[in-house]
């Protein structure tokens, strides 16, 4: 390929990566049905036809986003699991980085994250898809002794999942917390529970 081959090649890319960066906005900002692709093209500046080179419609340029956010959720919760013979005093702060990396994703992408976990209407078998594989590593985390073995570990699932996703609308998206923050919080509720340590025998 010559340069100009690569050159286009290149264009083409940065092209496509700004029509889903506007996308991603139109589509969090207004929903689905009131974003339009004429609005799409006029913001990235490119032409009608253009838009039609790396998408077939709207839908398609949803599905893409929504699909995008999807791959990158489930791959933080399957890189999550915590790790086997850990030592117990390391067990906060190793959960901690993994909420992390989640909270940043989430800030770090926000129209995406809108889209994705709140909009789509895949978002309920996201966050279901995101449960099953949560469950499988609290299952695995408490064969390892982690956790108690007489805890319902989908149950854990589903409340650490829905504590995530009320929490990043309220608190991250707001910038009242950061994902640090949040990341700390989680885990000191769930890890130590709500009981004054002070009181605790």
């Amino acid at each position: 390929m010559g340069q100009r081959g690569r050159r286009k090649g290149s264009i083409g890319i940065k092209s496509k990566e700004a029509i889903l960066m506007v996308a991603a906005e139109e589509f969090a900002e207004h929903g689905f049905h009131q974003t339009k692709i004429s609005t799409i093209v006029k913001r990235t500046g490119l032409t009608q036809p253009s838009f039609y080179l790396y998408f077939s419609g709207k839908e398609a340029i949803f599905q893409e986003l929504v699909h995008t956010f999807r791959n990158e959720l489930i791959n933080l919760t399957k890189d999550s699991r915590l790790e086997s013979s850990l030592d117990n005093s390391v067990l906060p702060s190793n959960i901690v980085s993994g909420l992390i990396k989640l909270f940043e994703f989430f800030y770090n992408h926000q129209h995406l994250t809108r889209i994705g976990f709140y909009i789509a209407d895949e978002s309920e078998e996201i966050k279901q898809a995101m449960k099953e594989h949560l469950t499988e590593n609290l299952l695995a985390e408490q064969r390892d002794n982690y956790f108690r073995e007489d805890l319902d570990m989908e149950t854990v699932a589903e409340c650490i999942i829905g504590a995530i996703g009320r929490l990043t609308i309220k608190k991250l998206f707001t910038n009242e917390k950061s994902p640090q923050q949040l990341a700390n919080e989680i885990v000191d509720i769930y890890f130590y529970g709500l009981q004054n340590r002070e009181t605790m025998h």
